[in-house]
């Protein structure tokens, strides 16, 4: 039996939107007990992140690539020691660190998943030791790679009467269904808030749609959002996972920016709803984690489409570095050989505990 022996872990996650790296501190013994140590977002120069962006959405030289991983690299180990300088002497020890790494590609039905991060120099850099490259094992064991937060998700919500169900909004929108004698599913939905993003920064040459000011603005077109959604991902069933290029059939560049802003926030709200509506039972709760969730156009169509939606922020959890304690958990139960992902969160044929520790 695994011991039940809590650790202090950090975390780290580099999210699609490349805007920097999230860091946060978990005590847990990698099941339900948990406590929130706090956490930090440390920003990428805006150079950084456009080359990062770049990588990720077209092919670059392997030499650009390697410079971009140790540059990353190095941005982590600045965050983590920023963040235990704000930390009082004695009131944690974090003895091991989840290094997610940036994903550069995820083509499931490829059976590839690539994420950058070089966990030898980050272990050299700050001293402690890293558990790295959380997806591959996934992806050789028969699943998908994604998403990895579900397990977190249902042991953070295990209080809560099923069914209930948790969105997380990074640049793409993953689920995690919560019901009855501890039944689980997920899979990515959707686009997030990627599309939006993408669209803001092209069409209005800004990093992302401010409180919602472009959409708040503009009309949903109820036609494109039916045409975005009859592609074939949005047929699959959960569990699934969205490639980087799998929504790009959608195409709003005929509309007005606001116009163009709300669909995009229509297509990702609806299919969260029709990914959920498959699932055994609608959730009496939808909560909602991630950078969408500051995005009042998106939470209102959510709320219009499910009715109790909340943000994890009632739970007083932090919707900005979720992700970040996700896999400082996830570290802590490498260590102690708990499975990461199971054939309903991922695809996977079993039960597989992922990741690979590196010592400085």
């Amino acid at each position: 039996m695994p011991s039940k022996k809590r650790i202090d872990a950090i975390g780290l996650m580099s999210g699609t939107s490349a805007d920097g790296v999230d860091v946060a501190l978990l005590r847990t013994d990698g099941e339900a007990d948990i406590e929130f140590l706090g956490g930090l977002t440390c920003a990428y120069e805006e150079d950084l992140r456009w080359r990062l962006i770049e990588a990720s959405q077209h092919d670059v030289p392997i030499v650009e690539l390697l410079r971009l991983e140790r540059e990353i690299t190095l941005c982590h180990a600045e965050a983590v020691q920023k963040f235990l300088a704000t930390l009082t002497p004695g009131s944690a020890s974090p003895t091991i660190v989840g290094f997610h790494g940036h994903t550069v590609r995820h083509v499931p039905g490829e059976s590839l998943t690539m994420q950058i991060g070089n966990a030898w120099l980050l272990a050299e850099q700050i001293g402690i030791p890293v558990v790295s490259d959380f997806r591959r094992r996934d992806v050789a064991a028969g699943g998908q790679g994604a998403p990895l937060a579900a397990m977190f998700h249902q042991a953070i919500f295990a209080g809560e009467k099923p069914p209930l169900a948790v969105l997380n909004l990074g640049g793409v929108a993953n689920v995690t269904w919560l019901g009855p004698d501890g039944r689980i599913i997920a899979g990515d939905t959707g686009p997030g808030c990627g599309l939006l993003d993408e669209w803001t920064q092209e069409m209005a040459g800004l990093s992302h749609d401010v409180d919602g000011r472009l959409a708040a603005k503009g009309q949903p077109q109820p036609a494109l959002v039916k045409a975005a959604l009859n592609a074939p991902f949005f047929k699959k069933t959960l569990p699934r996972s969205a490639d980087r290029y799998e929504f790009d059939h959608i195409d709003v560049s005929m509309l007005s920016v606001e116009d163009g802003a709300a669909t995009l926030c229509a297509v990702t709200s609806q299919a969260v709803f029709e990914a959920v509506k498959t699932l055994p039972a609608m959730p009496k709760t939808l909560w909602v984690t991630g950078g969408g969730v500051h995005h009042p156009v998106i939470m209102r169509m959510l709320g219009d489409l499910f009715g109790d939606v909340r943000s994890v922020e009632d739970r007083k959890l932090s919707p900005d570095t979720l992700e970040a304690e996700c896999f400082a958990w996830l570290a802590v139960r490498h260590l102690k050989g708990l499975p990461l992902t199971v054939p309903e969160t991922t695809g996977c044929s079993r039960p597989v505990t992922g990741g690979t520790i590196t010592v400085a």
